[in-house]
């Protein structure tokens, strides 16, 4: 098991029976970021993402393009998942394929020991299936259908019709492990956020659970069950390890001990894959649960889920080609409470990124470095006698630097990037006031002038340690220009008001230019 000083985190791998959508993007962001936080703080940290290209969805997603389903998944992972991690900038450690070798040896070997040890018989099952969500549906989850489906049962998550299946498969004997599964919910009342989430779980589970069928006889597009190659592995049951295949479980014990367990962020949408059948299946096989799970909200378009299925879903390059990642990482992350839903509108992300980006922290960026340029010759002044409002900044500072750290801890991102916004708007009140342009008018006043340019200068220098995790593009862009030692990402975020001057500034183009949206 993993040390405390170890952070092992993980988005969903996604289905490759489409491309990338801006709710994808989401996910990836904001598990790109708590990475990002947690390695600046010290912490061996590992990111992993990748795809899920078993199951039938995606078998007759291939068929109907006229390729295999390993060609299908080759050309989506290559022209459209891989590439969507470079246009939001993703700093990801790992990327898995449920078609690596590495993942389909060690399922079998995970399934394998499930069966030895009794986990595992042979059932029937007859029941609605979603070849959409990959399950089978209660009847409390399907809704009737309207328009061209009217007459039919359909999924209530993808509104297609569902299919009666019968089949004679091999079950996981999940009921078994109900009452455990309790007891870990209320033993470790955040294993799974946000609150509302968990209550989901817990209800949920209260319930009773049925045994898991684990196999599918009726196609042939997935990892063979290991003694009856008759079968292949329900695509859940092989896509949830994913997140042990790929830190050496099976194979590399050494690194599984030093990642696993991980925390998990997922949407809510498949919560209790992750909440309930997850931990059971590692209970089963005598493995730790996951450090947690945090279930995300939707982001809305129109009020709707986004989907490319109802043709709500909007291309993540559609936003980075205008207004650049670092803008697409900040609002999703900033203008959503994580865990709730939200609402995603062209107007309000670009009057965002001009009154939060280009007005505040950018002009902000700018003015200081612009200001210590003409009046100090670029060389990085020292503070002389401090004022209360001096004091203030700095306490400011440290005020920030610990509130980011700790909403981070309890994965509140959105938290964590006010707090550090805080700093931003007492930056520019403080500007605003002490009038550093006045000053230099007055020889007198020269080392007034120097300490309220230190004092901006210093603090400008924690919010670039503070956000590089959000914004990694224009803090590297401003490190630089604050002429301060070393990468941006390599000074402690958890001390980040404590970073090291540097002797010179540099010049420094507009973080966030100034961007034109069409009507």
């Amino acid at each position: 098991m993993a040390d405390a000083s170890s952070f092992y985190i993980t988005t969903p791998i996604f289905y490759v029976n489409d491309v990338p959508h801006i709710g994808h993007a989401y996910t990836e962001v904001a598990a790109d970021v708590l990475a990002r936080w947690h390695r600046q703080a010290g912490e061996d940290t590992w990111s992993l993402t990748g795809t899920d290209e078993h199951g039938q969805k995606i078998l007759r997603t291939a068929t109907a393009n006229g390729v295999t389903p390993q060609e299908w998944a080759d050309r989506l992972v290559d022209e459209a998942w891989k590439p969507l991690l470079q246009t939001i900038d993703i700093a990801n450690d790992d990327f898995i394929r449920t078609t690596d070798e590495r993942h389909e040896l060690n399922v079998q070997r995970f399934l394998q020991r499930l069966y030895d040890d009794g986990h595992i018989y042979t059932g029937e099952y007859e029941g609605y299936y979603c070849v959409g969500c990959e399950e089978y549906k209660q009847q409390s989850e399907l809704v009737d259908g309207t328009g061209e489906y009217e007459g039919q049962l359909v999924c209530a998550i993808h509104s297609k019709p569902v299919e009666l299946l019968h089949e004679k498969n091999y079950f996981f004997r999940m009921s078994a492990f109900a009452d455990k599964l309790l007891e870990l919910y209320a033993e470790r009342p955040d294993f799974v956020q946000p609150e509302s989430a968990r209550n989901e779980v817990v209800s949920f589970v209260r319930q009773g659970l049925a045994d898991l069928s684990i196999s599918r006889s009726t196609f042939d597009w997935g990892v063979k069950v290991p003694w009856d190659d008759s079968h292949v592995v329900y695509v859940w049951f092989d896509a949830l390890l994913n997140y042990i295949t790929a830190v050496g479980y099976g194979q590399d014990e050494a690194e599984f001990s030093r990642r696993w367990p991980a925390q998990h962020i997922v949407g809510k949408d498949i919560l209790r894959f992750h909440a309930v059948i997850w931990p059971a299946m590692l209970m089963a096989a005598g493995l730790d649960v996951p450090r947690g799970v945090f279930g995300h909200g939707w982001l809305l378009v129109g009020g709707e889920k986004m989907s490319k299925s109802k043709l709500t879903g909007i291309a993540p390059s559609q936003i980075t080609e205008t207004f650049g990642s670092d803008a697409f990482r900040f609002y999703f992350l900033s203008a959503i409470h994580f865990g709730q839903d939200g609402s995603f509108s062209w107007e309000d992300l670009a009057a965002r990124y001009q009154a939060e980006l280009a007005n505040g922290f950018g002009n902000l960026a700018s003015r200081v470095v612009a200001m210590i340029t003409r009046y100090c010759d670029g060389v990085v002044p020292a503070a002389d006698e401090l004022s209360a409002a001096d004091h203030e900044v700095a306490a400011i500072e440290q005020r920030a630097t610990d509130a980011s750290w700790s909403a981070v801890n309890r994965l509140a991102i959105h938290e964590a990037i006010a707090a550090a916004w805080e700093l931003v708007d007492a930056l520019n009140g403080y500007l605003t006031v002490e009038e550093p342009w006045t000053l230099a008018k007055d020889p007198h006043k020269r080392a007034r002038l120097e300490t309220v340019l230190a004092t901006a200068y210093h603090g400008l220098g924690t919010l670039a340690v503070l956000l590089s995790p959000v914004l990694p593009e224009a803090t590297a862009k401003l490190w630089t220009a604050l002429g301060a030692p070393g990468t941006v990402q390599e000074q402690r975020i958890d001390r980040a008001n404590e970073w090291t001057v540097g002797e010179r500034v540099s010049p420094l183009a507009a973080l966030f230019p100034r961007v034109e949206v069409a009507e």
